[in-house]
């Protein structure tokens, strides 16, 4: 069940267009699969729509039935000759990894052509990386059961969106299709003990600080994987 879902005040912004296109990317894709985000994302969007027209938009009249009437005896556009396309959707709407196929939110179904090759990392983990452009650092990142994160910080902030399974932090227990939000004030060490694993998609806009362990000798160097 989803328990972590944006704030208010996040989804108000994501409406107006006012968040980063890291953030806006997680918001959508978590409303893809929480439904109660979904509704306060359409009630804001109805609100906003009312308050910038007025209601007058969407209210039928002689202008409106004759404006309408005229758009429908339009002729037909023409067809498009065989092997011309004018729009191919996203030909790869999940995610394969040591056997496993993993479902992906229709907004991130759109990033599917920029994901690159899955790497394995230590600590039974798998990280494939998505190309954002400018606009931070963002992977997919599988933790096979019994897989962990050495504990660490933030110098910036980590969007991440639980996309399949469960896992615990020290802060929390999440599960598929919570938001989290997490920067400098929070320190936490990602694992999961779940059968299946889990997968999620993070965003980071500066790399990670270690605190414990042989970790923090990475530290120096964490700016050679923050690419």
């Amino acid at each position: 069940m989803i328990r972590c879902h944006p704030r208010l005040e996040q989804l108000v912004k994501f409406v107006e267009g006012n968040l980063s296109y890291s953030e806006s990317i997680l918001i959508a894709a978590h409303c893809d699969m929480c439904d109660h985000c979904r509704r306060v994302v359409d009630s804001e969007t109805a609100d906003q729509a009312e308050t910038a027209f007025g209601t007058d938009v969407v209210q039928a009249g002689p202008d409106f039935d004759a404006m309408f009437a005229r758009i429908t005896q339009l002729p037909a556009a023409p067809a498009f000759e065989s092997g011309e396309v004018l729009f191919k959707p996203p030909s790869k709407t999940s995610l394969e990894l040591d056997g496993k196929s993993f479902r992906l939110p229709r907004t991130l179904q759109n990033l599917a052509g920029k994901t690159g090759n899955w790497t394995s990392l230590v600590g039974r983990l798998w990280q494939a990386p998505v190309d954002l452009g400018c606009h931070g650092v963002a992977n997919f990142i599988y933790m096979a059961k019994g897989g962990s994160v050495p504990e660490h910080t933030h110098r910036g902030t980590e969007f991440t969106l639980v996309l399949d399974g469960k896992f615990s932090d020290g802060l929390n227990d999440y599960d598929t299709g919570d938001f989290i939000y997490l920067d400098s004030e929070h320190t936490h060490a990602p694992k999961t003990e779940f059968a299946e694993g889990c997968l999620v998609f993070s965003v980071l806009d500066q790399p990670l600080h270690f605190t414990s362990g042989l970790a923090r000798l990475l530290n120096p160097f964490s700016h050679l994987f923050f690419r």
